[in-house]
């Protein structure tokens, strides 16, 4: 890579009509830039053939607030890397970037990678998630706010709390990429899965490169929010999260049993009862359904008029009127608690208890990877129960009570579907169906 972009960098200073040399400074941030575009595109390339890449081409992006923004990246330099690579015709916009300051809404240039640069990138033996190390320097405690209807990240004073999380966050990053999480599926289903989550509006296309997690809080609070994001593994659909990896060893998933409602009837010291939160409310039927409108009118500040775009009554058979009544009436002792906005305090807490059980197993340097209320380890960890209690007790440290913690999807490594035949043609024919996965779990044992 670093040949690479040496050569990229004479190349593009031969093209430019400039009156005088960058001076070495200048040179620096030039090579960083050229880096910085090229390893969105090598990521992007084992994400799908045909990925594309964005780039912000406005100067307040790379001069805005300072916490967030890569201090070593420039708009100068950016745009003399950008423009270079198209001068040489390794890369083509696919869209220009644009802002209605009407709708107040934009979106970023994006551009794709010709071929003659892709085979560059290809001639390197290693995949990116394996040869990029993770920058643990990048700010992962962010602050979110709303101005002019729009989400955006805020700075904020630093406090006991702020540097506590980032610290603990450390802890946990540093574990996870000790490690290596990968997704052992066969190789003829992985274009379709990408393709799949392509098309997904609440997800993205699997990137191994995303390893390390950030904490995002909102509403300009750090009592509110505060979940655990941007790790690719959260992008998995439920049905393939069984085939999750740990350096090479398969998995198991324990989640919390109605999180939200135990967490709402402890905080308010009602009693939740036996009955399921969810089921209660319809008789056990359409409890999918029940979930998600119940967590949206704990979200809501206000009453919500409009069924919420996401929930689909088609099967239930009622309007969105009658399923809010229906909630309410079965849980008349927090019935004052919906739509207050009551949602992202309940978020700040789940991420506390988050926070104590990956931090609990870091600190045995194995990794407890969060997916909503759930958690994934290696299967050693629910044989002996360590993983359960893990999180029963950080439940418990929190609300001075206990919750049930229901874990299930052990899947072995290698199914003994895959090796029905056994003699060593069979076998090799096995491994080679998930050749993607075995490569990479090779090249990361030999770096490490």
């Amino acid at each position: 890579m670093k040949e690479l972009i040496r050569k990229l960098s004479e190349k593009i200073s031969n093209s430019e009509t400039r009156k005088r040399s960058r001076t070495a400074e200048e040179y620096q941030r030039f090579l960083y830039a050229i880096e910085y575009i090229l390893t969105d595109i090598w990521k992007s390339s084992f994400i799908h053939p045909e990925a594309e890449c964005s780039i912000h081409k406005h100067n307040n992006h790379y001069s805005s607030n300072t916490r967030y923004r890569d201090p070593n990246l420039t708009y100068k330099m950016a745009m003399a890397a950008f423009d270079g690579l198209q001068l040489l015709n390794l890369i083509v916009v696919t869209k220009d970037g644009y802002y209605d300051r009407t709708k107040m809404q934009g979106g970023l240039t994006r551009y794709r990678a010709k071929e003659e640069l892709l085979e560059m990138l290809n001639e390197m033996p290693e995949h990116p998630a394996i040869h990029l190390k993770p920058n643990l320097d990048a700010e992962t405690i962010l602050l979110r706010d709303v101005v002019d209807d729009k989400r955006v990240l805020v700075d904020y004073e630093e406090d006991a709390f702020t540097e506590k999380a980032r610290e603990n966050l450390r802890t946990i990053n540093q574990c996870f990429i000790r490690h290596w999480v990968d997704l052992r599926i066969l190789d003829k289903d992985v274009l379709a899965l990408q393709e799949r989550l392509f098309d997904d509006t609440e997800k993205q296309p699997i990137d191994l490169t995303k390893r390390t997690l950030v904490r995002i809080f909102t509403n300009n609070s750090f009592e509110e929010g505060g979940r655990f994001y941007r790790v690719w593994w959260q992008n998995v659909p439920s049905e393939y999260r069984k085939f999750i990896t740990i350096d090479g060893k398969s998995t198991t998933e324990y989640d919390f049993s109605q999180l939200n409602p135990n967490m709402i009837y402890n905080r308010y010291n009602h009693e939740l009862g036996s009955v399921d939160a969810y089921d209660r409310v319809l008789d056990g039927e359409h409890r999918k359904i029940v979930k998600q409108a119940f967590n949206a009118m704990m979200q809501a500040k206000k009453d919500i008029g409009k069924k919420p775009k996401k929930i689909n009554l088609d099967e239930v058979g009622m309007s969105w009127k009658e399923l809010k009544e229906a909630i309410l009436k079965a849980h008349k002792p927090i019935k004052d608690l919906f739509f207050t906005g009551l949602g992202n305090r309940l978020q700040f807490e789940d991420s506390q208890i988050a926070e104590n059980v990956m931090l609990q197993f870091a600190k045995m340097d194995a990794p407890a990877l969060p997916v909503h209320d759930s958690f994934i380890m290696h299967h050693g960890f629910s044989t002996y129960g360590e993983l359960e209690e893990a999180m029963r007790r950080a439940y418990h440290d929190r609300f001075h009570t206990n919750i049930k913690v229901k874990g299930d999807m052990v899947v072995q490594v290698k199914p003994s579907k895959d090796f029905a035949d056994i003699s060593v043609d069979g076998i090799i024919k096995a491994d080679n169906d998930y050749s993607q996965w075995r490569d990479r779990d090779d090249m990361w044992m030999s770096r490490k």
